[in-house]
């Protein structure tokens, strides 16, 4: 028996995800007083998840699996379950993840929980605490399947290293053909994305154009940040529609989200609340989203903005 945990990566490098979801399952793995079973499709080295707390790394190298599939991925991570004897298996709430959840689900008839922010209050019954409503409330949920599966929600446990002598093995799934093929990729290759930034710099409406991004890039570029917009701007054609963050667009849960020229529509708030610090620079000073941030700025951006890049440049050389 052990916690299998299933460890996303990309271009065969793990994901920052992947090395938080061992490091949760490896809490709970101590408390039901058992081991930590990772599984890796064309992924990195053992080693890696072996300092987050991972005993055994099962390693898939498939062909059919090497872009993501989730009726493949489900089966892969199934059969390891089923192999491992997994009472609990992990996943995180990446897009593909999320994807894939309900399928591995109904392949275990396990119970399944996502947005889970803490590990079970309780394993006697098993209690496990998520978010609910868009991020609004939390809920405290029992899973009475003999097998459970988790959603880490992204940023919801931190990484903690528990270094363990990580024992890989080779693992050879039966991967059956799909009804469905993925034909190709598309992603931005020049800067840090949406899903895997710890900082986020958006603007919406209130920059006037396309025009006037310069200083939002700029900003983006000193803090190592990804860049996003408000649904009304990539509606416009201002900003592509992958940098859309929202209800409607892309879920953000960065360490740091900066809000300017954004008034906080609710389908907005309800996409990024799971940021931990939420900053607004806005000129109307009743815009809603001065009642969801952590910080706020009343001011024109255009004065504000250009300012605080200058003052960022210098804590930054200064720190260097």
């Amino acid at each position: 028996m052990s916690v299998l945990v299933y460890t996303e990566s990309e271009n065969g490098s793990f994901k920052k995800t992947a090395f938080e979801v061992v490091s949760y399952a490896k809490a709970i793995a101590d408390t039901l007083d058992t081991s930590v079973t990772a599984i890796s499709i064309n992924g990195g080295e053992a080693s890696e998840l072996g300092v987050y707390g991972a005993d055994k790394v099962l390693e898939v190298s498939n062909d059919m699996l090497t872009k993501f599939n989730a009726e493949g991925y489900a089966d892969a991570i199934s059969q390891a379950a089923a192999q491992e004897e997994a009472t609990v298996v992990v996943l995180s709430q990446t897009a593909n993840a999320k994807f894939m959840a309900p399928l591995v689900a109904v392949n275990l008839e396990a119970g399944y929980v996502s947005n889970v922010v803490a590990v079970p209050q309780s394993t006697t019954p098993f209690k496990i605490k998520h978010s609910v409503f868009t991020n609004k409330a939390f809920s405290l949920t029992e899973i009475n399947t003999n097998t459970k599966i988790i959603g880490l929600g992204k940023n919801a446990y931190g990484l903690h290293e528990n270094s363990a002598a990580a024992v890989a093995e080779a693992f050879s799934p039966t991967i059956k053909e799909t009804q469905t093929t993925v034909v190709s990729v598309d992603k931005a290759t020049d800067k840090v994305t949406i899903a895997d930034a710890e900082v986020v710099v958006s603007a919406g409406r209130g920059l006037k154009g396309p025009e006037n991004w310069g200083m939002i890039e700029e900003m983006a570029a000193i803090l190592g940040a990804a860049t996003a917009c408000s649904k009304p701007v990539s509606d416009m054609g201002w900003r592509s529609h992958g940098e859309h963050v929202g209800q409607t667009g892309k879920p953000v849960a960065a360490s740091l989200y900066i809000a300017i020229g954004i008034s906080g529509a609710i389908q907005h708030l309800a996409g990024i609340n799971s940021s931990k610090i939420k900053v607004v620079i806005n000129s109307d000073p009743e815009a809603p989203f001065f009642k969801a941030a952590d910080y706020g700025i009343v001011g024109d951006a255009f004065e504000i903005v250009p300012q605080l890049n200058e003052k960022l440049k210098a804590f930054k050389a200064q720190n260097a």
